[in-house]
């Protein structure tokens, strides 16, 4: 029987975090890197990876710049990958994309249903959801080839419930903002991605799972953080490190016998 430091260990396992230079990308790579894993931290050029990579223990780890929506990109990701390393075990699709408007004055309005801009709908289609097709279709299927790997795609909180558009009103009752629909949709497709993509390769020996987090705190207006933090249980939003022991578990042999799953760590926001 494994101990429990041996079935959590990714030692030697090399693992591809995208959208790596963001707040929860830095916070994933430094989970499965002090885990023992091998970092391949993919990013748009022009984000800086060198100072996250020099950060990270249990090197060494490597940096590859992508537009996960552009194929050819990937493609020379993944033959730098196996040049260095041979092999690909975990892929954690976290890049997205989310709403902002450069006018702060045109939030509230541009955000609405009736006002959305088709333009944000596409450019959220593609990143968010064809983004994890191609990373998924390219270097998952190095996975398949070898009969082994772990998926993990992240979703939201918010592809599974509605939002909550009364988190957006200032304290004079004003909506600032408007949760648009391209975000929940987005998530809600990955959800059903991923049991398809669990069902298509459980037999090749890969496991795909969903991670759903909810809310990080993060700089925000202060009426929003105290309007969702009473919504959950836990009577917080998330720190980043939140979600690396969800991550872990995902990416060992802790979860072997879990695929197809959706792994909701939210504080308890979609208890009630």
């Amino acid at each position: 029987m494994k101990y429990l430091e041996d079935i959590f260990s990714l030692k030697g396992k090399v693992a591809i975090v995208t959208g790596a230079a963001g707040l929860l990308g830095k916070a994933h790579c430094q989970a499965l890197a002090g885990a023992g894993a091998h970092i391949v931290a993919v990013d748009l050029p022009g984000t800086n990876l060198n100072d996250l990579l020099q950060e990270l223990p249990a090197g060494p780890h490597l940096s590859c710049y992508v537009d996960i929506t552009q194929k050819n990109s990937l493609v020379a990701c993944r033959d730098t990958i196996l040049k260095n390393y041979s092999q690909i075990d975990i892929l954690v699709n976290n890049a997205a994309i989310n709403d902002s408007f450069e006018s702060p004055l045109l939030a509230a309005e541009l955000s609405q249903f009736e006002n959305y801009p088709l333009e944000a709908w596409n450019k959220a289609m593609e990143v968010n959801i064809t983004g994890i097709f191609l990373c998924c279709q390219i270097w998952g299927t190095v996975m398949a080839q070898a009969g082994k790997g772990s998926i993990i795609n992240i979703a939201s909180t918010y592809g599974i419930v509605g939002p909550d558009q009364s988190l957006y009103q200032n304290p004079e009752g004003e909506q600032t903002f408007y949760k648009s629909p391209s975000y929940p949709t987005a998530k809600g497709a990955i959800i059903s991605f991923t049991r398809y993509l669990a069902a298509y390769w459980g037999k090749r020996g890969v496991r795909v799972n969903a991670l759903s987090p909810g809310g990080v705190e993060n700089q925000q207006d202060s009426f929003f953080i105290q309007n969702y933090s009473k919504r959950t249980l836990l009577g917080r939003m998330a720190q980043p490190n939140d979600y690396q022991g969800a991550l872990i578990f995902l990416a060992s042999d802790a979860s072997s016998y879990m695929t197809g799953a959706n792994l909701v760590v939210d504080g308890g926001w979609t208890a009630i």
